[in-house]
């Protein structure tokens, strides 16, 4: 009896390792499950952001073609109101040679009156002083 009691004993230890490493073994499965939903999660997570990243860059590419767009708009824009303000420039700058052109005349009128009448108060003093 103690023959198959020693045995029975054996065996129930082995029985009892078996579902230890069973155990063990379904909790790492359980790990492993886990483990391997996270990675689809993350999988998912990672592809979703890379379309949504695709979205992203495409939008952003949209906005920087527009951005040079409008620049180059703006450019144009700038350009012609430069070449505006050029010839408005010009017509003016003509305008003052004119009119300093006239002004020197004016002047050269105006000392040539000016020495005319000191000429003639010269010779109206002179007359004065003949008469006295």
């Amino acid at each position: 009896m103690s023959k198959f009691h020693s045995e029975l004993t054996q065996r129930e230890q082995d029985l009892l390792k078996i579902r230890r490493d069973s155990d063990t073994k379904a909790a790492e499965l359980v790990k492993m499950e886990k483990m391997l939903e996270q990675t689809k999660n993350m999988f998912e997570k990672k592809t979703e952001s890379g379309s949504d990243s695709m979205g992203y860059q495409e939008n952003m590419v949209e906005d920087l073609e527009e951005k040079v767009r409008s620049s180059r708009r703006h450019r144009r824009s700038s350009l012609h109101h430069t070449q505006m303000l050029e010839s408005q420039m010009k017509t003016v700058k003509g305008e003052l040679v004119d009119t300093l052109d006239h002004l020197q005349e004016l002047r050269n009128v105006l000392r040539r009156s000016q020495l005319k009448a000191e000429e003639r108060k010269i010779a109206m003093e002179k007359l004065a002083a003949g008469l006295r």
